[in-house]
């Protein structure tokens, strides 16, 4: 589905770990733009070399991992023909695939060089990530309500599009704001959010999208907008006052035991973009699908996720709808979804959570679509069935 933010240079230059350094000279930061423009055109070999390893081109923030792991056990295998499995593997360029029941492990598999300590990208599958630190935000009383107007916590949007909208409207991609996203054109919104000047001191998505205007009210339609996304890792931040690295590892890496450390892209001004752009283990993947399924307590409100995971705005095809930057899903499933076949399933009332990393020969399309849902779907069968 969509999710695809890198264009026109997701992460533009950057430092290590908080405190922020200078920025790079000018002609790093064309580089990179010129490769994060190419993310979507790498060919298959590249997209195998590169995406299990992105901070290799792209600086990053470390999220940390505590002392304690969440132990996902071993389960019953689930019923069905190894060599299904590896057809479909092979059909959808997987390199990870797990499927948790009860929080044990039924089936894990990795391919394209792809190992249990390893991370892959997970584009816009970090959307879900972001929305979840809204509500440890809410939690921790950094954000009163998403019932409060976004210019409350991005001041310098107020006087654009953005005037009277919610963080619930940012949350759900209803906000009214014109927006194009479409990855295969140069002069979209998407690819041409991190290409423009920026004036010293300002951040770069605020900057953007305040130049937006408003194309209906707000909390009218849905549109899909990774620059929303980005406002919000904007909010976290400027309501928190930390790098969203940090207040994931503080919220989430840590609490809930995640086995992996996580990189997470920056944009030239040293901070996080938030739309997309994390690197996760698949157990991890999974881990946060268990998160998301639990309810998350003593990490956000209760009845948080019941919220988040709701449909909020109708995306256009039956049954399927949009939550707090969560997809939702016939038979009261939801999940998150990230360009070139990354994704989290979870389906709460048979207690299954579905991870795959993968790297699809396109973005996105109907048909790889639609064959993974079919297959989430006998995974699903299959563990049913015992």
């Amino acid at each position: 589905m969509k999710g695809w933010m890198i264009a026109g240079a997701l992460a533009l230059a950057g430092c290590a770990q908080t405190p922020p350094v200078a920025p790079p000279p000018a002609a790093e930061t064309a580089r990179l733009q010129q490769v994060g423009a190419a993310v979507l055109f790498w060919s298959q070999a590249e997209r195998d070399a590169n995406f299990p390893h992105m901070e290799r081109i792209f600086p990053t923030h470390e999220v940390k991992t505590g002392r304690r792991v969440r132990p996902l056990p071993d389960g019953t295998p689930l019923p069905i023909a190894a060599a299904e499995v590896d057809a479909f593997i092979a059909a959808q360029n997987i390199a990870g695939l797990i499927v948790v029941q009860d929080g044990k492990v039924r089936l894990e598999r990795y391919a394209r060089g792809l190992t249990r300590e390893g991370r892959w990208t997970s584009f816009s599958v970090a959307k879900s990530f972001t929305s979840t630190l809204v509500g440890a935000a809410i939690r921790d009383g950094y954000i009163k309500s998403v019932n409060e107007p976004v210019t409350r916590y991005i001041p310098d949007l107020a006087g654009s599009g953005y005037d009277g909208v919610t963080i619930a409207q940012l949350l759900t991609m209803t906000s009214g704001v014109r927006w194009n996203e479409d990855y295969t054109d140069p002069k979209s919104d998407v690819a041409r959010m991190f290409t423009m000047s920026v004036p010293a001191g300002q951040d770069p998505t605020v900057a953007y999208m305040r130049t937006l205007p408003r194309e209906s009210a707000p909390g009218t339609k849905w549109v899909y907008k990774t620059g929303e996304t980005n406002l919000i890792g904007v909010l976290v931040r400027n309501a928190t006052k930390k790098p969203l690295a940090d207040y994931l590892s503080e919220k989430v890496w840590k609490p809930y035991g995640m086995e992996t450390p996580a990189a997470w892209m920056i944009d030239q001004t040293g901070k996080e973009v938030s739309g997309c752009c994390l690197s996760v283990s698949l157990r991890d993947y999974a881990r946060m699908g268990q998160l998301a399924m639990e309810g998350g307590r003593g990490i956000v409100p209760a009845g948080w996720f019941a919220d988040a995971t709701a449909a909020k705005a109708q995306t256009g095809r039956p049954g399927y709808g949009y939550g707090y930057q969560w997809w939702t899903y016939p038979e009261g499933r939801f999940g998150a979804q990230g360009i070139f076949g990354q994704s989290i399933l979870i389906d709460p009332s048979r207690r299954i959570v579905i991870a795959m990393v993968s790297a699809w020969p396109r973005a996105t399309g109907a048909e790889p679509s639609a064959a993974r849902a079919a297959f989430q779907a006998k995974l699903i069968g299959a563990a049913v069935a015992r």
